[in-house]
């Protein structure tokens, strides 16, 4: 026991404790985000100067030119003149002039001035009906203005007696009716094709007649507005905003009857997404401009827009099936038998379980198509549709206003990245909402 020392004598016992130190600078905030994601090692600092002096040259040119704008100019030559004066002779600006005198036109189109208020209102109240879809602490009691809303958005856009808004909704009532009052009698089949059959024999033959005649009884409305009238980015969002919704449930139906063992439902729809998908978006807009027509029954009058609506709904169908397709494949198949072994017929089981999860499986892949939607309105510009690139063709085209470039594509460039980054910003907000994996 000689050896042993007691505890006073050994240098590493302390017998008070430290007083706590900050952090090293490097080890905690900008620096230490800069070290691990910026200078990580000797060739990611390279990567990180190259690309911060790539980064300072497109600035360096682009900046001067927007802040130099000139806004406040009635031609191009006039804001040359401006931007001489002001900035010398060589130097850039860009004329933004040509933006404060053609916004409206842009925006939309020919569509009479006086009557602006009325896309304005369509829009505001676009968003009110698609909030509480978008948002479940929202009254569900906003759903019904929801279910009315497209009823209202075409009265204001399109105008005319309120009476064909009301007859073609009668069409809904009609398919209700059938499903609550036809499935005890007929069953559940026989009522489904019944809600199918009686409103589209109704919308072919008899909505046009009845709004028409009760237009002559009491012409109700606003003043009407031709589908030619539509134009620049009001042009766009309607077509993109109604192929959207009518492709998702069509998209779904089509990726659930390829699916199917039905021999001739499952054969009918690998048939359409095929041939869809298989043939660009220009040629289909091409079919619907030019050739529609000649399959109608002679003297028929369908609205190019409408023609225009129905196959760019048909593409993003296709597409969004195969998205909607591959959800369902990455399903367990304990999940289908999980169904079975509660005893849930098929569409209870596809309502219930499959679907919601193939559908969150789905989300990024349906936006993604979405956002190609949207940005694909432009395309209608080769059958004589003026969105906002066809009217930044006719502006350009103008004594006033020959020979601009940037400018306009500036600006549209921008409306569309707003309405597909809000796209992309709400995928990513949904899918961490519904994530239930690692809680």
């Amino acid at each position: 026991m000689a050896d042993t020392h007691s505890e006073a004598d050994l240098a590493f016992v302390r017998e008070t404790m430290l007083a706590q130190k900050e952090p090293p600078i490097t080890e905690t905030g900008a620096l230490k985000w800069m070290r691990q994601n910026l200078f990580s090692g000797w060739v990611n600092a390279i990567l990180t100067v190259l690309a911060l002096a790539a980064i300072y040259w497109i600035l360096s040119h682009i900046l001067p030119w927007i802040f130099r704008g000139i806004w406040d100019a009635g031609s191009l030559n006039e804001c040359r003149e401006i931007r001489n004066a002001t900035y010398g002779e060589g130097v850039d600006a860009a004329c933004f002039a040509v933006i404060s005198d053609r916004w409206q036109q842009l925006l939309f189109g020919f569509y009479p001035r006086e009557l602006y208020w009325r896309p304005i209102l369509a829009f505001v109240l676009f968003f009110v009906a698609v909030a509480p879809v978008l948002f479940d602490k929202l009254p569900r009691k906003m759903l019904w203005f929801t279910a009315i809303s497209p009823f209202i958005l075409f009265f204001l856009l399109w105008g005319g007696t309120i009476w064909g808004p009301l007859s073609v909704a009668f069409g809904f009532v009609i398919a209700w009716a059938c499903i609550r009052f036809l499935s005890g009698p007929v069953g559940t089949l026989g009522a489904t094709l019944a809600a199918f059959i009686l409103p589209i024999l109704y919308w072919l033959f008899l909505a046009g007649l009845l709004a028409r005649e009760l237009g002559n009884i009491a012409p109700i409305g606003l003043e009407p507005v031709d589908s030619k009238d539509f134009g620049g980015f009001m042009l766009s969002f309607v077509i993109g905003v109604t192929g959207i919704i009518l492709s998702l449930p069509l998209g779904i139906l089509l990726a659930l009857g390829r699916q199917s063992d039905l021999f001739l439902i499952n054969k009918m729809s690998v048939g359409f997404i095929e041939l869809i998908r298989g043939v660009p978006l220009i040629v289909w807009l091409f079919t619907a401009s030019l050739l529609l027509n000649y399959f109608l029954p002679p003297g028929t009058n369908f609205d190019i827009m409408l023609r225009v609506i129905i196959m760019v709904t048909l593409f993003s169908a296709a597409y969004i099936a195969e998205v909607v397709r591959g959800g369902l494949a990455a399903l367990p198949k304990g999940q289908y038998e999980a169904a079975d072994a509660l005893g849930l017929d098929y569409w209870q089981s596809m309502q219930l379980i499959v679907l919601p999860q193939a559908l969150k499986i789905s989300i990024p892949g349906i936006v993604s198509t979405f956002i190609g939607l949207f940005k694909d309105t432009t395309l209608v510009v080769f059958i004589g549709l003026l969105d906002p690139i066809g009217l930044s063709n006719s502006i350009r085209a103008t004594t006033d206003w020959n020979g601009i470039y940037w400018e306009l594509f500036v600006f549209i460039g921008v409306l569309f990245w707003i309405f597909c980054f809000s796209m992309s910003r709400y995928s990513m907000y949904l899918e961490r909402k519904l994530t239930r994996e690692h809680r």
